[in-house]
């Protein structure tokens, strides 16, 4: 479970998507986030998802795997589920057993919550699964670029963002290896109630934060190695450049976005 995570993963392929400029991407994800927010009905959600499935099936990557980046959150989606539908009152009741009740408004909001956070995990994961880590990072300094005038270390934000994602997959295949060789030596990750499963994932996170800090110490020695001084006169060996279907893409996102806050 814990590689399908798909956010911080990059999927190499011949499409469109691919092809936009890291800035115009991180752009059309706020403005998508910012749309997302806007909506208050399942047919805006409807609308949404179209757009979604689409730019999945122009990036050329399986919606399968796309898809995978909610396992690892299908708990956190259950229990907002839940907890709306227990805890928010309003409208008919449809099922009630002492103090404990189910109502209409309930129902309706824990749906709407959890289509909004589907959506949302949805076209972010694309963001990184259609952008190289490298090109991640010089549109995310780029966009911060204006902030320097205010002392904002945009070339250090970037790539301490840009590390965080990336490292994401790698820390969960080490997650998985450590996992399966205590599991090989005896080891239960699945039995008992939450609290038991709790504690038998101590034995997990030690030599997992150990690896973590290893490779954190292995990074810095190769970017030292490398002379890397943050930002300040860094020259880069394919500059991000604006073409025509850029703008065209944000055009079209902006178009999306002002139309789906009408439903």
């Amino acid at each position: 479970m814990l590689t399908d995570i798909t956010i911080g993963q990059y999927m190499a392929r011949d499409s469109i998507i691919h092809a936009l400029d890291a800035r115009i991407k991180i752009i059309i994800t706020a403005i998508l986030i910012i749309a997302l927010f806007t909506i208050d009905t399942f047919s805006g959600f409807g609308f949404f998802s179209i757009f979604i499935l689409i730019v999945i099936f122009l990036s050329k990557i399986s919606f399968l795997k796309v898809i995978k980046g909610l396992k690892p959150i299908l708990f956190l989606i259950i229990l907002t589920l839940f907890i709306h539908i227990f805890l928010t009152k309003g409208g008919d009741i449809l099922w009630s057993w002492r103090f404990i009740s189910i109502e209409s408004e309930g129902v309706y909001t824990g749906f709407f919550m959890v289509s909004r956070i589907f959506i949302l995990i949805l076209f972010t994961s694309l963001l990184t699964l259609t952008t190289s880590p490298l090109q991640l990072t010089d549109g995310i300094e780029y966009i911060l670029t204006p902030l320097k005038r205010f002392g904002v270390p945009a070339s250090e934000l970037s790539m301490m963002m840009t590390i965080a994602l990336r490292f994401i997959p790698t820390l969960l295949e080490e997650a998985e290896k450590i996992m399966k060789a205590q599991q090989a030596r005896g080891a239960d990750f699945e039995s008992g109630n939450l609290i038991q499963r709790a504690k038998s994932l101590v034995p997990l996170l030690v030599p997992l934060f150990i690896s973590a800090f290893r490779r954190a110490d292995d990074l810095a020695l190769a970017m030292e190695s490398r002379c890397y001084r943050g930002g300040e006169g860094r020259t880069r060996l394919h500059e991000l450049e604006y073409r025509y279907y850029d703008f065209i893409a944000l055009i079209i996102v902006i178009i999306m976005a002002v139309t789906v806050s009408f439903f």
